[in-house]
């Protein structure tokens, strides 16, 4: 019995990291939680009504996912990263996925065709609710659908690691209250896909991702001073 109380309260241990850990990045994609602002332990326990070492792991986990920054006798720090790196980010997507979007447009099924519509009226609603984070969160499943679809393992595994740095540079660039994605854009990539046209497809997959660059603000930020209890207190 004692063995299945302990598998119980680690079980619970790890979901409440997790939920801690989706709060922050929550707070960083909605910027209530600047790039470079302090994460203060002791802030945190308070926040989240737990111990130092659960907020220690929830960090690390959050460090793991490029979202917070561990610096060796100073702390953890929300993720900052340069305009370089932003733009790296877009290079690499744009080498990668184009090809992604040909690929799908080739192999996709009608099943494929009828999740990505579905997927397309989640995001109408999220952007004609103005929920930026959900608004970013779908967008960046988009492109991660678009990556099963086309059927190449080693090119999702890459697509979702870079979706999910994505997320972060929108949430810290982006403009407030919306998620730098053309309302239209993921509607004419599927029609390309209807079309099985694989060459439109890869044509306006490296437009999109151009555009979505181009409405990211790589200056100018702002460095916070926010209080971590407040920001956090239910």
């Amino acid at each position: 019995m004692d063995s299945i109380v302990a598998d119980h309260d680690a079980r619970s241990e790890e979901l409440a990291e997790e939920e801690i850990v989706e709060r922050i990045f929550e707070a960083v994609i909605d910027q209530r939680l600047p790039p470079g602002m302090k994460l203060s332990e002791a802030a945190l326990c308070e926040a989240f009504g737990v111990g130092r070492m659960r907020v220690r792991q929830s960090l690390l986990l959050l460090s793991s996912r490029e979202v917070v920054e561990l610096l060796p006798n100073r702390g953890a720090f929300v993720a900052s990263p340069t305009a370089e790196q932003a733009r790296e980010v877009f290079e690499a997507r744009v080498m990668i996925e184009p090809n992604v979007a040909r690929l799908a447009a080739e192999r996709a099924t009608g099943d494929d065709l009828r999740l990505l519509e579905q997927h397309l009226r989640l995001e109408a609603e999220a952007h004609a609710g103005n929920h930026r984070r959900d608004a970013i969160r779908l967008s960046g499943q988009f492109h991660v659908l678009m990556a099963q679809i086309a059927g190449n393992t080693v090119a999702l595994r890459m697509v979702k690691e870079l979706v999910t740095r994505t997320s972060l540079i929108i949430g810290i660039f982006g403009s407030a209250g919306i998620s730098n994605c053309r309302d239209n854009e993921h509607a004419e990539i599927l029609g390309a896909l209807r079309a099985r046209d694989s060459e439109t497809a890869a044509r306006l997959m490296s437009e999109h991702l151009r555009h979505i660059q181009e409405h990211l603000e790589l200056s100018g930020r702002q460095e916070g001073t926010s209080d971590l209890v407040a920001i956090f207190r239910r």
